[in-house]
């Protein structure tokens, strides 16, 4: 099966992101999304192919994330909480 998964814009409230970060930001979210969806697979309802506009994705509790790899992948995880297999 094949996903394709574009997110136009991440809106993120309440975080200031320094803008050298935000690349390395961006790929771990994309890198961890593509590991979760690979390893667990999208939702029934979705899986049959369908067009999402708009998403809000699980709040999340930020505590000592260190670096934005360890935020991207939270993030993910919070938006595969909504689009996974779970």
């Amino acid at each position: 099966m094949n996903v394709n998964l574009h997110i136009d814009r991440l809106v993120l409230d309440g975080l200031e992101i320094a803008p050298e970060q935000r690349p390395v930001l961006q790929a771990a979210v994309e890198s961890e999304l593509s590991r979760l969806l690979t390893e667990r697979g999208l939702s029934p309802s979705l899986a049959r192919g369908i067009a999402v506009p708009r998403m809000s994705a699980r709040d999340m509790q930020i505590t000592g994330v260190n670096s934005p790899t360890e935020l991207g992948q939270q993030i993910a995880q919070s938006v595969y909480g909504d689009i996974g297999h779970e």
